[in-house]
């Protein structure tokens, strides 16, 4: 993951972010279902979209992000907050290293999806160590493939619809897009089914996918 590209993007971040952010958050709260205490690690925080409402329930949160920038927003806010119980550590997630059996929940919003997909799959068989049984992971993110499906061919069709309408600018995002996603360079996106195979096999149990808006979708998996 790019630091330099984040950093740039942490001043903005709070007043929009990607299209639809708001939504996805609330579903990942929503589906995180986490009152009163427990430790909670938040990957990719960001400025803290998911960590400053768990910390405010009442969880010990460690918000882990790349960008220094990211994370000293974070810390200015829970400080504004007067919130204590929250940590803020810079590191690629991929080279995160956690106890054992020390977390109660994991959560992530529009992160995961710019991991390469054998880095997505090793994360989540970290992240079920790392959770004490009946711990949860909770991942908001992009879920759709390049149109190997139904679904898949019906949001890459909006979305050219709505650059199309844009004129030369949409244009140069339609190119921009094929970079992005199609040839998968700095993106990386799968399908749902595709994050439902991979909760099965690094061992969750009761995984649950919930779509939330036309590209994103959470899914929820209990540690067995």
């Amino acid at each position: 993951m790019n630091q330099r590209m984040w950093d740039d993007r942490a001043d903005s971040w709070d007043d929009g972010g990607a299209s639809g952010l708001g939504q996805v958050v609330d579903a990942v709260l929503a589906a995180a279902d986490h009152r009163g205490g427990g430790q909670v690690l938040d990957l990719g925080c960001g400025t803290g979209q998911l960590s400053i409402p768990l910390a405010e329930a009442g969880a010990d949160v460690t918000a882990v992000d790349i960008s220094p920038l990211m994370i000293e927003k974070l810390a200015a806010k829970a400080e504004t907050a007067g919130i204590r119980n929250l940590k803020g550590v810079v590191v690629p997630m991929e080279e995160l290293d956690v106890p054992p059996q020390s977390l109660d929940l994991v959560v992530s919003n529009y992160a995961l999806h710019h991991l390469r997909d054998d880095e997505k799959v090793a994360l989540l068989e970290k992240a079920n160590s790392w959770l004490r049984p009946g711990g949860k992971l909770v991942v908001g993110d992009m879920m759709f493939g390049r149109g190997a499906s139904s679904r898949d061919r019906e949001i890459i069709a909006s979305k050219m619809m709505v650059f199309l309408r844009r004129g030369p600018s949409g244009w140069w995002r339609i190119l921009k897009n094929v970079g992005r996603f199609g040839l998968r360079v700095g993106e990386r996106p799968v399908s749902i089914e595709t994050w439902r195979s991979y909760f099965d096999s690094a061992g969750f149990a009761d995984v649950t996918v919930v779509p939330v808006i036309a590209e994103a979708a959470v899914v929820t998996g209990v540690k067995k």
